[in-house]
């Protein structure tokens, strides 16, 4: 569970992201008697809620309360619509919802052609006199660009999705291992993490360099030089 790693932090005023695996409501307790606030991704874990959810806004949801312009980025276009309400704050069984939230989002590949269109729902302690609907988009797509951001170098350069490790302590420690290379390698590369790695592939001195396990690559301590006379 989260909350023994967040007793550690300070988080009164704050937003705290999380996809639909935290979305329990003993966090969004916790989170509201801390004084933080929560934005919460809702699907099948909380059934009801994500039926709620589904029911209400498949109505004749009109027009977004906001939309992103189109942005691209790994071969494909992107574009992002919120709509927000508060009518169901009273009626949904879940702590301190401030507004749900339903995001659709619409991708172009590049190259195809291809579109596909995804739907999101979701909560949040916000109101709307606390974040409006750009804002609560905001929160949530931050969340998924850092996630995105160690995930998708880990499925890029490693293909990790595809990785046959399934049992005991082996998906933890050879994720923890390819995080520790992509660490070391945005430290010392001046390069991308997919451009680096075949350069070290072919050379195991640039690896044991990058390590500093080698006599060079160690800091050496600065030479003093003796008085004169």
């Amino acid at each position: 569970m989260v909350i023994p790693v967040l007793e550690t932090l300070d988080i009164t005023g704050k937003t705290i992201t999380a996809d639909a695996l935290l979305t329990q409501r003993k966090l969004a307790e916790y989170l509201r008697a801390r004084d933080a606030h929560y934005v919460f991704t809702v699907k099948d874990n909380q059934p009801n809620l994500h039926a709620d959810l589904r029911l209400f806004f498949e109505k004749d949801r009109g027009q977004p309360d906001f939309r992103e312009p189109p942005t691209p980025g790994h071969g494909r276009i992107e574009s992002r619509a919120i709509w927000t309400s508060e009518r169901l704050n009273e009626y949904l069984d879940f702590p301190g919802v401030g507004q749900a939230f339903l995001i659709e989002r619409h991708t172009v590949e590049k190259k195809t052609g291809k579109t596909s269109t995804e739907t999101v729902y979701g909560v949040t302690s916000h109101t709307r006199d606390t974040a409006d609907a750009a804002r609560v988009l905001g929160l949530n797509r931050g969340h998924w660009t850092i996630e995105n951001g160690c995930h998708y170098s880990l499925d890029w350069n490693w293909d990790e999705d595809r990785c046959t490790i399934r049992t005991g302590h082996g998906p933890a420690n050879i994720t923890a291992l390819r995080r520790f290379a992509i660490g070391v390698i945005k430290a010392k590369s001046r390069d991308t993490v997919s451009a680096t790695i075949p350069r070290l592939a072919r050379n195991l001195r640039l690896v044991f360099d990058y390590l500093r396990m080698t006599e060079n690559s160690r800091r050496r301590p600065p030479v003093r030089l003796a008085p004169a006379g």
